[in-house]
């Protein structure tokens, strides 16, 4: 037996007071496998130990919510006895390792937290952050990253529809991979973790346990340092074709009645999808560890219990059910075994060769993992922007932003990815927000991934307002009534105050905002600690990241607007005010090679007021195109929208006494770019509902053009700047 020393207990993670509160629980010294149990389960990646008290804040209830945060995903109604299942969540520090295998079992994963609720996964999509383009590891972390998304969501038959990518220097040692997935369930055949029964039988499904994996939550719950090469077996290894299979069967049992409860086994793998299904039932489980199917000879309780090997199930069954729901799973050609029962106990017990090799009260487990208010700092407020350099050609700062690293053409990400598969895509990556056909009925679902980092480095308050309000303005701009979210909070080291307020801070901006947009939050994922000691021993955090993956519906997919210009001679009209917002900007990073002044204020009213409108249009069939506005301001949008439709713009006069720099680049928030017929009765309409709207040019033939402020750019020019920084960057 091994003895557990203060090195044993560091290397699983636990603090010296925390292992002191295992020894409490327990009332004696734990063995290896208790050890690790505890390891995993109070880590941050499980417990939230550094979160939870500040996550209480977010609104996560509302009319449309049937199940808010605490299960495997979140739940809305979408009418007509349907619901939407989704969640966001990182698997970050994997992708770092092994940016193959870690963006792939990052989609594995995220695919069966939505399936196991009952849902058919319809549509995924990413979020996306890399370190500078030229960083000697960043060509090798995007390839893999993209072609580990693609190789997994391709082949298990889910279309990839949208996402977003962004580079910064922050990023260069900790890259960000968010995955989200969205399904699509009857309310009547939506299933929950919690176990129930005693005497119900405990069975497991999918894959054979490895050895792969193992300490895969401690690692994703610490700094790493840049030679990564020996965390690599924490990395697990997925298999897109076994998930397919399981998705299958998992929704051929769901069709009857044999299901109790259902957890898939995700971080810290059958140790955590047992004891939550224990924990959420305030019952016990028993374990007979020599049933658990393992891959590899010599498997100790230990590793079973800690692998994180991919596409497995855990389930509870109605007794009496077991051969009916085996001979689902073998014609899969999917192990089954049954490996416990559930009991009154409120313990965990493990049995192995004859002995008992486990035994644990489950509520320190769960409900009593460490809970910490960690100090945290407030980010001073940056100082006003001054001295902001003239413009000296606009269309030449155009041509830069349109091919910059953040702006620049994604095609090259998105065309390796199926985003057509089962036929239900009707709006591609490219636009505001992806639109996906509900099957056999003419609802549609908007989904958009969305957050400004920059923002939330300067002012983490107004940077989390602003994520969730660009998130409701994308799924707004194709027409949808935004319903509720999924977050996937990324940060660095909670132990650093200024890092802890920089969480706070996000959080209660968030807060405000889904309050005032009615969008509460119904799922996520918290990831800490996404840091890179370096060489000099010092640590480097990534900006604070607030991910925001949002959910709306469509009555008639077919009425959604799209970002394509339509037609020559049309109206192009601004929505929103401008002041010509300069901080923070891409423009001043850009172009000025600075970073620095606030970024632009969030008015939640003016949000709601300005997005209403424009939905309200889409539906009455006034607007041919619509376009939120954000990275780059109006004349990017412009750009885009003319991409998008082969067709260029013929600018108006700027209004009186506005700076041309100002006035194109500047990221005002609750603003959009909208084409029309008839603009007369657009801005009547308009200025009836109290909401700014502008009449900034038509729709022309092949250029965009200002002869007042020297911009003639073809559409030919513009392509070519904006499409190529992928393929040169990628070699291909």
């Amino acid at each position: 037996m091994t003895e557990i020393t203060p090195d044993i207990v560091a290397e699983h993670g636990l603090s010296p007071e925390e292992y002191d509160r295992v020894l409490a629980a327990l009332g004696r010294t734990p063995n290896l496998t208790e050890l690790g149990i505890f390891s995993v389960m109070w880590s941050e990646h499980c417990s939230y130990k550094s979160s939870r008290l500040h996550l209480k804040k977010l609104p996560t209830t509302g009319p449309q919510v049937i199940c808010g945060p605490g299960e495997n995903a979140g739940v809305v109604d979408i009418g007509d006895g349907q619901a939407a299942i989704f969640k966001m969540e990182s698997h970050n520090h994997p992708s770092y390792i092994e940016p193959y295998q870690g963006a792939a079992t990052g989609v594995g994963g995220i695919l069966r937290d939505v399936f196991t609720m009952g849902a058919r996964p319809v549509a995924n999509l990413n979020a996306l952050r890399f370190g500078r383009p030229d960083h000697p590891k960043m060509r090798h972390l995007i390839a893999g990253v993209v072609h580990g998304i693609g190789g997994y969501g391709n082949c298990v038959g889910v279309p990839t529809v949208g996402g977003e990518v962004n580079f910064h220097r922050a990023y260069d040692g900790n890259i960000l991979v968010n995955a989200m997935t969205v399904g699509v369930a009857e309310t009547a055949k939506i299933f929950y973790s919690a176990a129930s029964g005693a005497g119900n039988p405990i069975v497991y499904v999918g894959s054979k346990t490895g050895r792969d994996g193992i300490h895969g939550a401690t690692m994703a719950s610490a700094e790493f340092s840049e030679d990564s090469e020996e965390k690599r077996p924490t990395v697990q290894v997925g298999d897109p074709f076994t998930e397919k299979l399981l998705i299958e069967a998992c929704l051929e049992l769901m069709a009857s009645d044999a299901i109790v409860a259902i957890q898939d086994m995700g971080a810290a793998g059958l140790t955590s999808s047992s004891v939550e299904m224990a924990s959420k039932g305030g019952v016990g489980i028993v374990l007979d560890m020599d049933a658990v199917p393992c891959r590899e000879e010599g498997m100790t309780p230990y590793e079973m219990m800690l692998s994180e090997s991919q596409e497995r199930m855990l389930m509870v069954l109605q007794p009496g059910r077991e051969a009916e729901a085996e001979a689902i799973f073998r014609k899969w050609e999917l192990d089954f075994a049954v490996i416990g029962q559930v009991t009154t106990t409120g313990r965990m017990v493990l049995n192995w060769r004859g002995e008992t090799v486990a035994d644990i009260p489950l509520a320190p487990l769960a409900d009593s993992a460490p809970l910490y208010d960690r100090p945290h700092v407030p980010t001073p407020k940056p100082a006003p922007l001054t001295d902001v350099p003239a413009s000296t050609d606009i269309a030449a700062d155009l041509l830069k932003l349109m091919a910059s690293p953040d702006l620049a053409s994604r095609r090259w990400i998105w065309e390796q990815y199926d985003h057509m598969v089962g036929a239900d895509t009707v709006q591609r990556p490219g636009g505001d927000a992806a639109v996906v056909r509900v099957h056999g009925t003419q609802k549609g679902l908007a989904i958009s991934t969305d957050c400004t980092p920059r923002y939330c480095y300067a002012d983490p308050y107004e940077g989390g307002k602003q994520a969730i309000a660009e998130c409701w303005r994308n799924l707004t701009a194709v027409g949808a009534t935004p319903l509720a979210t999924t977050d996937c909070m990324n940060f660095g080291n909670p132990q650093r105050p200024e890092v802890m307020g920089q969480f706070v801070g996000c959080i209660e901006g968030m807060a405000e905002a889904c309050t005032a947009l009615a969008f509460p939050i119904v799922s996520g994922n918290v990831s800490l600690y996404n840091e890179t000691r370096n060489d000099d021993g010092t640590t480097s955090a990534i900006l604070p990241t607030p991910a925001i993956g949002g959910v709306g519906l469509l009555a008639d997919w077919s009425r959604s607007a799209t970002v394509a210009f339509k037609a020559e001679g049309e109206a192009i009209v601004l929505i929103g005010a401008t002041a010509g917002h300069l901080g923070q900007s891409l423009w001043l990073r850009e172009i000025a090679g600075r970073e620095d002044g606030p970024p632009p204020p969030v008015d939640l009213t003016a949000e709601r007021r300005n997005g209403d409108f424009v939905r309200d249009r889409i539906a009455d069939g006034t607007l041919t195109a619509v376009h939120d506005l954000s990275d780059g301001g109006l004349l990017v949008a412009l750009a885009e929208m003319a991409l998008a439709g082969n067709l260029g713009a013929a600018l108006a006069a700027l209004p009186a006494g506005t700076v041309a720099r100002d006035w194109y680049f500047g990221e005002d928030q609750a603003r959009y770019l909208v084409t029309t017929a008839d603009s007369d009765a657009l801005v009547a309409a308009a200025d009836a509902a109290g909401v700014e709207a502008l009449l900034v040019g038509q729709v022309a033939a092949d250029a965009i053009t200002d002869p007042a402020n020297a911009v003639a750019l073809s559409l030919t020019t513009l392509r070519s700047a904006h499409e190529n920084f992928f393929p040169d960057l990628m070699g291909n």
